[in-house]
């Protein structure tokens, strides 16, 4: 397995991290941690998904993020600023995942050894704030349909990989809260895609069958 965040550092130091993280494992359904919990860790996602949810002022839970191998969470923890910081929102296994566990101790050891990486900080911030930015963007400027049609794309990506179709074990409100709209209009759009023969709707999934004709609505 290998993680994009870390390929900015020299092979030594590549294997430095990861040397110096510990594997857990969690079973389906299991919470890795809960919102408000203190944060003491950094996650790299080695397999399995996970949904990263947020509780709202009126006792809704959304889903935020699906991460899969390769992707990062809890990042914050790291941060040398003498803080005592919380997690801002909950991650739960949506199938058996393993993650390799970096805790903050470790990691500012392993800078004292290794300045180095140090630098491996403000990639994993650079790349959060870019991916924050990208989505603010999309909310303000992008039409519903669009954000849709580019959300399924990249849990089509996330769920099968290159693959000319996908099935994603997410409701239609899961993918509500992914793309910052209410469940009747995103419904409304995936109708329209269901009866131009794009996707198929079922109960608890969603299956891309044209990712083609997919790809080519989300560049209209």
């Amino acid at each position: 397995m290998e993680w994009p965040l870390l390929s900015s550092l020299p092979s030594e130091q590549y294997e430095a991290v990861l040397g110096a993280a510990r594997r857990r494992r969690f079973a389906k359904g299991e919470t890795v941690f809960h919102e408000g919990d203190p944060a003491d860790s950094l996650h790299l996602v080695a397999t399995g998904r996970l949904a990263v949810r947020s509780g709202t002022a009126d006792g809704e839970v959304l889903t935020l993020n699906i991460l899969s191998p390769g992707d990062y969470f809890g990042e914050l923890a790291l941060m040398r600023d003498g803080t005592n910081r919380v997690r801002t929102a909950t991650v739960a296994a949506l199938e058996p995942a393993e993650t390799l566990v970096l805790t903050a101790l470790v990691f500012h050891e392993l800078c004292t050894r290794n300045p180095g990486v140090e630098s491996f900080m403000s990639t994993l911030l650079a790349r959060r704030v870019e991916e924050l930015s990208i989505r603010l963007v999309e909310a303000l400027h992008v039409s519903l349909d669009r954000r849709v049609y580019r959300r399924l794309l990249d849990l089509a990506e996330i769920y099968a990989p290159g693959a000319p179709k996908a099935s994603i074990p997410l409701t239609q409100t899961n993918l509500a809260d992914l793309v910052g709209g209410s469940r009747p209009s995103v419904n409304q759009v995936l109708q329209k895609l269901a009866t131009r023969g794009t996707v198929i709707l079922g109960r608890g999934t969603i299956d891309v069958v044209d990712i083609g004709e997919l790809a080519r609505r989300a560049r209209i």
